[in-house]
């Protein structure tokens, strides 16, 4: 089964169509209908679906706004299904549901799986799922990529291989490229940038800090900066602990410390707590020794020297610089030292530079010639290609009335390499002998280009696959055995894809699946559309009516009738 086929399409207010429910197959659908009856608004509404232009004049006469929506059976691993996804949309059950409302003043709203989304997601999951072909801008193999594109599936294995090893090429040479012009081209801002960062790792290799020095060094200034009333206040407190001889009528606490151990020392056989008081006063005095002790050494100790107090302070300016230049007052001597080891790293790789420059300069010249290599035989692979494409097409043209059309590729090539080589590819068509193959937009008229277009999907089938096609107009001009052929052609695409015709014509319209008649109803000055699933009887006689005019007609329906069993006939040739 086809799957990401449009299932079903509901229009409101557009157009004539008051309310009407378009129920398509997976197979070949065909839609027809009297002379304005509202055949071109089932397009219409296609074209909404698919992101197009929104008319306000496109509402129905007194509606408030034309609504279209349509169910497409979605794959979960499509392309189509992850975009829906990234938006935020949700399949209901393996079903994508699409919805376009245009207000009659304008205004244009979108939604996809239930979520309101930007028209323009429309557009783009319509590349994905449908192909128009008719009086339309959205003719998708009309864009020189799409053709490209095309061209390149349909070639098989032998371009997607050296395409898959060119690209695989090419991106290493955008890349080398890259590095290679961001270094020479900002060598002066790298060699500047090298001198900076060469003078600072020497000025702090020239002061050569230490970690943790700056925090020392702020301790010993402290010190040595009150070195006179740190010696007084020594000074005084040993005095108290331990007396002085200078002035001995002062009362030391060593002393007084001493009589009240020897006050106790007489008693303590009497009671055990004074007995513990007085063992607490003798370890009193050890540590009052202790003290005593302590402060004279650190007297001997204490350091009053000004000219070691003026190297420390000249020490101290230096760090001081440093942490102002490379650091901060909160990261001190430690961040300064941080950010000696990350520029010596940074310094190692701009000095570097000429050594990568070189290395890369090599290897660019080898991608270059590795690229244009490979960009040549894919071109000709894509020229073999194209030439058995060119041939199958044409022969399809013969077949639907356009017997001298040639159709050709134009392959050139582009001024530099691009992702998909060298090549820039267009599908070029000769409608007549000595005509100027040119593109195919250009080249034909409107109903020469849905039969080229037919003719190219044909071909193209399998190897460009889209899930639903869609004709406006493709029968325009032709009539006889050549309507036969685009009937069976169109039979013959619908067999991998689903499609959708609009058509005039009974010969095309005999070879479809499901046919659908857009019928029109007017009540007073009111004329309203609607669209109806025919079966086999109500077919023979909108057949009948197609060939002969007239829906009862005996000759008409005995000739539609002939015309189904042949179009069944010839739909199964296997050609």
């Amino acid at each position: 089964m086809v799957r990401g086929v449009l299932e079903e399409m509901r229009i409101r207010a557009l157009g004539v169509i008051e309310d009407a429910v378009v129920e398509l197959s997976p197979g070949f659908n065909v839609v027809t209908g009297e002379t304005g009856a509202g055949k071109t608004m089932v397009v219409t509404s296609l074209g909404l679906l698919l992101g197009g232009r929104a008319d306000p004049g496109l509402v129905r006469n007194g509606a408030e706004k034309a609504v279209v929506e349509g169910r497409v059976d979605l794959p979960a691993d499509s392309p189509a299904a992850d975009r829906a996804e990234e938006a935020g949309a949700e399949l209901d059950e393996g079903a994508l549901l699409l919805s376009r409302t245009v207000s009659a003043e304008g205004r244009s709203r979108a939604h996809v799986g239930g979520r309101s989304v930007p028209v323009s997601l429309l557009a783009t999951l319509g590349e994905d799922l449908i192909a128009v072909h008719g009086q339309s801008d959205q003719q998708r193999l009309l864009q020189p990529a799409r053709q490209r594109g095309a061209l390149d599936r349909y070639a098989g294995e032998p371009v997607a291989r050296l395409l898959s090893e060119y690209q695989s090429a090419y991106r290493r040479l955008r890349e080398v490229s890259a590095e290679l012009e961001e270094l020479t081209t900002q060598a002066r801002e790298r060699a500047q940038e090298a001198d900076l960062l060469r003078f600072g790792v020497e000025e702090v290799a020239a002061a050569g800090p230490q970690a943790g020095e700056d925090d020392e060094l702020a301790a010993e200034s402290e010190k040595l900066g009150h070195a006179d009333a740190l010696e007084n206040a020594a000074t005084l407190a040993h005095g108290a602990l331990a007396g002085d001889a200078g002035q001995p009528d002062i009362v030391d606490a060593g002393t007084l410390l001493a009589q009240a151990r020897r006050a106790l020392e007489g008693v303590r056989g009497h009671d055990a707590v004074l007995a513990a008081i007085g063992d607490r006063l003798n370890e009193v005095g050890y540590l009052l020794a202790d003290v005593a002790q302590d402060l004279a050494s650190y007297l001997e100790d204490l350091d009053a020297d000004p000219v070691r107090l003026a190297a420390v302070e000249e020490r101290r300016s230096v760090l001081a610089h440093l942490v102002r230049k490379y650091g901060s007052a909160e990261g001190g001597v430690a961040e300064v030292l941080r950010w000696a080891e990350q520029a010596a790293l940074r310094l190692a790789e701009l000095e570097g530079d000429d050594d990568r420059i070189g290395e890369l300069q090599a290897e660019q010249e080898s991608l270059r010639a590795q690229v244009a290599d490979l960009a040549e035989r894919l071109s000709a692979a894509r020229h073999e290609a194209a030439e058995t494409f060119a041939q199958a097409v044409t022969a399809e043209l013969k077949e639907l009335a356009m017997p001298h059309a040639r159709v050709s590729f134009g392959i050139t090539r582009a001024a530099d390499f691009g992702p998909y080589g060298v090549d820039e590819v267009e599908i070029l068509l000769a409608p007549h002998p000595g005509a100027q193959p040119r593109p195919i937009a250009k080249g034909a008229s409107g109903g020469e280009l849905s039969r080229v277009m037919l003719a190219v999907e044909v071909v193209f089938a399998g190897a460009d696959p889209v899930p639903t096609y869609l004709f406006d107009e493709v029968d325009a001009g032709v009539g006889g055995k050549a309507a036969v052929e685009i009937g069976r052609r169109l039979a013959r695409l619908a067999r991998s894809a689903q499609v959708v015709v609009v058509t005039h014509l009974p010969q095309v319209a005999a070879f479809a699946d499901r046919h659908l008649v857009v019928e029109k109803t007017v009540d007073g000055t009111v004329t309203r559309s609607g669209v109806k699933t025919l079966d086999d009887e109500e077919r023979v006689r909108e057949l009948s009516r197609m060939l002969a005019g007239l829906e009862d007609s005996e000759l008409g329906r005995a000739h539609a009738e002939e015309l189904l069993a042949a179009a069944r006939g010839v739909g199964d040739d296997p050609r």
